[in-house]
């Protein structure tokens, strides 16, 4: 790879840094070339893009960017999962795609300019998805409402039932 090659890719690289909210890095020693073209077909479907870049390309670009925090586990062979959309889903396919293949090892990774380590990484696969989340807080938000007009409507309700016992006993006396 030339020079100027070398600089289109880490300039490339450092855009992606800019709009990333999640990279992740994992090791990917003896895995094939079908099984990598898996996991980037599993990850495209969650807007997550996967490369495999020289580690000092990595290095140069990630400086200035809250991704150099990662400088230090940048070693070895190295394939690197950027996320700028939902992270849970991206995790959750890395994690259940590390299950199922033993050569790919999640090592750390960074969430929103915290680092992650390879536990983290999991127990953020863990979450539910946005869209679940989004659900039980609009079934919360329905539910006091519904609590509420339950409260109001017992008072009315109170007040007829009490007239219409009122009215079977003046009927029932006469």
């Amino acid at each position: 790879m030339d020079r100027k090659t070398k600089e289109q890719v880490v300039a490339s690289l450092r855009e992606q840094l800019k709009d990333a909210k999640l990279a992740v890095l994992a090791g990917y020693s003896g895995m094939n070339v079908a099984k990598m073209t898996e996991l980037r077909n599993a990850l495209r479907k969650t807007n997550t893009d996967v490369q495999v870049i020289k580690n000092t390309l990595w290095r140069i670009a990630a400086r200035g960017t809250p991704f150099s925090a990662l400088e230090g586990q940048v070693k070895g062979p190295l394939v690197m999962a950027l996320n700028a959309g939902d992270a849970v889903e991206c995790t959750k396919v890395l994690v259940e795609f590390a299950k199922k293949n033993a050569e790919l090892e999640l090592r750390t990774g960074m969430l929103e300019g915290k680092v992650l380590t390879a536990q983290q990484i999991g127990a953020l696969s863990e979450l539910p998805s946005r869209e679940v989340l989004q659900a039980r807080l609009l079934s919360v938000m329905i539910g006091v409402q519904t609590g509420l007009v339950t409260a109001l409507s017992g008072v009315s309700r109170g007040l007829v039932q009490v007239l219409a016992a009122y009215r079977d006993k003046k009927e029932s006396a006469s």
